[in-house]
């Protein structure tokens, strides 16, 4: 694919994919210039939502800024939690007691679930296929429901505190998880059945939208996308952070570098955090939730930060500046949707419209953490 050669005698003519367009799930315009059916140059054309999350950072008290994360990427909210949490604990100084470190892996592995569970259903979505959308979605309730017993919210979590988490979990959302595991164990064959062995699925996936290794390091690509192209590269693993290193799982990775393999990638995440949160139960401790001494007031040292997470999306770092008073310096975000986009406009070159389409939706990207 993409072995097609404009010829600069032919008239082109621009064509605008959005602002408001099904297939970008967001508002995000891409300036396509093309010659027929096939795309010369592809432009994204961001700032149409922006704003301004970082200034607001730098106006607010570190507490104060918690519920801007879970407004960015409001997909996996409870990641952009935790991070945020993380960096403001590892610069104040500040412990964690034991329990509340795998309740927020536990949430944040659902959270993760919930979001690969949404971009199925709507990538197969952009497709034409309809039905996997309400499977996905009667699925992905399951848990909305879960996290809302606990969190207060169904999206836009602002559930980790510095120190811990809000609420404790009881042994309802126990029960509700173990049963979601089990659940989910018992229809992801059906999800395969149903769509990863379709033919139609395959032919508009396989060896369409490379995005080769050496592209994702050029623009800085990290989650599915990287591990869709062989870069074997999951925060979690490789600069591990809360208890993750106490659980055994698994880091999928696939070579092809097309759409199926980023398809197979997610598909595979979705096994390897249940996984997860199963190991987590199994061994959760008793204890409180809250450190015992949190100050009213934060004020971490003079410093320079940085603090990463891996998201549903991939690599999410947080770069903060303190200068010893309650509201940071400078904060700044490294959101992953903004380099997985960027990957785009070169890899969609020499495509036909529909399959740029495809690759698109492949990219799994969530607007709001590009433009924040």
């Amino acid at each position: 694919m993409n072995s097609f050669a404009p010829n600069p005698a032919n008239e082109t003519f621009v064509l605008n994919l959005g602002p408001q367009h099904p297939a970008t799930h967001g508002v995000l315009r891409i300036k396509l210039v093309m010659d027929g059916e096939y795309i010369v140059e592809a432009e994204p054309v961001l700032g149409y939502i922006h704003r301004m999350h970082e200034k607001m950072g730098e106006n607010r008290t570190w507490a104060q800024f918690m519920p801007n994360t879970g407004r960015m990427d409001y997909l996996h909210a409870l990641a952009y939690n935790h991070n945020f949490a993380c960096i403001v604990e590892r610069a104040a100084g500040i412990e964690v007691p034991e329990r509340a470190e795998f309740i927020r892996v536990i949430t944040s592995e659902l959270n993760r679930i919930s979001s690969h569970l949404l971009w199925f259903g709507a990538f197969i979505l952009d497709l034409g296929g309809f039905s996997p959308l309400l499977y996905a979605f009667d699925d992905r309730e399951q848990i909305l429901d879960l996290l809302e017993t606990v969190t207060g919210s169904r999206l836009t979590y602002c559930y980790f505190r510095f120190g811990g988490v809000y609420n404790d979990i009881d042994e309802n959302f126990e029960a509700g998880a173990r049963a979601f595991i089990t659940r989910m164990r018992e229809r992801m064959p059906m999800y395969h059945a149903l769509v990863t062995k379709n033919i139609i699925l395959m032919k508009r996936l396989k060896d369409i939208g490379h995005v080769p290794a050496e592209m994702c390091r050029k623009y800085g690509a990290t989650g599915p996308v990287a591990r869709g192209a062989g870069i074997d590269f999951d925060v979690r693993k490789h600069e591990p952070f809360s208890i993750y290193p106490r659980f055994d799982f698994d880091i999928p990775v696939y070579h092809e570098a097309d759409s199926m393999a980023r398809y197979m990638v997610r598909m595979d995440e979705i096994e390897q955090s249940l996984r997860i949160i199963e190991q987590a139960l199994g061994s959760m401790p008793e204890g409180p939730v809250m450190a015992e001494k949190v100050p009213k007031t934060l004020k971490p040292p003079k410093g320079d930060y940085y603090h990463a997470v891996e998201t549903a999306r991939g690599s999410f770092g947080i770069r903060a500046v303190s200068d010893g008073t309650n509201t940071p310096w400078r904060l700044k975000l490294r959101t992953p949707s903004f380099s997985n986009l960027i990957v785009f406009g070169e890899a969609a070159r020499g495509m036909l419209l529909p399959d740029a389409l495809a690759l698109l939706g492949s990219l799994d990207l969530v607007i709001p953490e590009i433009d924040r």
